[in-house]
């Protein structure tokens, strides 16, 4: 995400790097390249002049004049105005002391809004929460049975009367059926094409029928300006309390994530980036700025590492290593535990330094190649699993038939493995030398 952004601010601040001193002229320069970088990523033209008056000051203090290293100040300056401007400040939900808390989620038709209510409800189910989904959009086709479905593919309630039934007592019914099946009323509203005044009527309706205590609205990132747009028009007639970014994932510019905390004064409290219901999580304006400043986000990945991984498994891997007891069956479980964590796209994402490195700017890193290892180690059996060195020509027929791939892929993967367990025998016994171009299998 983010990809032509970070891009742009990589170039400008590359001017800045190796400088013992920085002019005003050399600010100016640098300035005028954030300037145009945050224009073409679609970022509203008047923060975008807020945002570079703010930098400009600061890059002119004594902080950066007097400073040793005056680029590196600076890029300071702009990732704590990033971060600003996105919102520092504490959004979390509101939860009622007195179930059910009630969430009312808003927005345009396309921009996710089911889909979102759906990955809400998983998030909140992971936090010890008992959500239930109601049902109120009865105006678009089929999302009653969409939200049906997602709802048991989360495992939780769904209160779903039916499309003959007027949205505001589907809503004030389902908090009564929240009231007895769980703790927290998760209620998808009706979308338009286009803001009119039908949709706000019959929001504002609901909004004073059930007194929701969060009201969020969903957009699409990848909509730039028109998300900003709808955003501060949504605030201005039914006063939301907060945004849910959706398909943050293909927003390779990011002007909606810059714009709309500024312009409609509600923070984003949530970002969806994928596909899966897992991929929903809450929106952190500090490791967002760090990713678009190319500085990785270290946290997010620590977070996912220890919500996935099993700690017990990990500690039982490490033995093996040690031991250099490393087979196909142990390399099995660990791309299980990492697939667990997201793409290998959105993991490199968040490795610090790697939007920075040209050398991986073209690279496409594609996950297809791990199911086709993942597929090449099924075809094998327990024993060849455990003993690769069984392995001969007609095992790697049978295994290359099996698994849809080449003699040679096998060969490939056979002899990365034999990679790693020198290396492996090495580590073990101490010597580091000629380990430089081993490579883990699939690596």
């Amino acid at each position: 995400m983010f990809d032509a952004l970070s891009d742009r601010l990589q170039n400008a601040f590359q001017n800045l790097r190796g400088r013992g001193k920085l002019s005003a002229d050399d600010v100016d320069t640098a300035m005028r390249e954030i300037r145009l970088a945050l224009l073409e990523a679609d970022v509203n033209f008047k923060v975008v002049r807020d945002f570079v008056a703010h930098v400009r000051e600061r890059a002119l203090g004594t902080e950066v004049m007097e400073s040793l290293t005056p680029a590196q100040q600076v890029i300071k300056i702009v990732n704590e105005e990033l971060t600003a401007l996105m919102g520092s400040g504490d959004s979390r939900l509101a939860f009622s002391g007195h179930p059910p808390t009630i969430i009312l989620m808003a927005g345009l038709q396309g921009s996710g809004k089911t889909t979102a209510c759906a990955k809400l409800a998983k998030y909140l189910k992971k936090d010890g929460k008992r959500p239930v989904l109601i049902a109120a959009d009865v105006y678009r086709p089929a999302a009653i049975d969409q939200l049906t479905t997602l709802a048991e593919r989360v495992g939780v309630p769904v209160y779903a009367p039916g499309a003959d039934v007027d949205p505001v007592t589907i809503a004030s019914d389902g908090v009564e059926f929240a009231r007895a099946n769980g703790d927290v009323a998760i209620i998808d509203t009706a979308g338009r094409l286009h803001i009119d005044d039908e949709l706000m009527d019959e929001l504002a309706r609901m909004r004073s029928t059930v007194k929701p205590h969060n009201v969020l609205l969903v957009v699409d990132a990848m909509t730039g300006q028109d998300a900003v747009t709808a955003a501060e028009e949504f605030r201005q007639r039914v006063d939301i309390d907060g945004i849910v970014l959706t398909k943050l994932d293909g927003d390779a510019r990011g002007g909606a994530a810059l714009s709309v905390r500024a312009v409609t004064g509600r923070p984003i409290k949530f970002a969806s980036n994928g596909e899966k219901l897992d991929d929903f999580d809450v929106f952190h304006p500090d490791r967002m700025a760090s990713r678009i400043l190319g500085m990785g986000d270290v946290l997010s990945l620590i977070e996912k590492a220890e919500e996935t991984l099993d700690a017990k498994k990990a500690a039982e891997l490490e033995a093996r290593l040690r031991r250099a007891e490393f087979t196909f069956e142990d390399f099995l479980e660990q791309l299980k535990q990492v697939r667990k964590m997201g793409s290998l796209s959105s993991i490199l994402g968040m490795l610090p330094g790697v939007a920075g490195m040209k050398e991986l700017k073209n690279v496409q890193v594609d996950d297809r190649q791990l199911d086709r290892i993942e597929a090449m180690i099924f075809s094998m059996t327990p024993k060849e699993r455990r003993h690769p060195e069984v392995i001969d020509g007609s095992r790697k027929q049978r295994i290359a038939r099996g698994s849809g791939a080449d003699v040679q892929d096998v060969n490939m993967l056979l002899k990365q493995y034999r990679e790693m367990q020198k290396m492996l025998k090495m580590l073990q016994g101490g010597r580091m030398k000629g380990m430089k171009g081993l490579r883990l299998p699939g690596m």
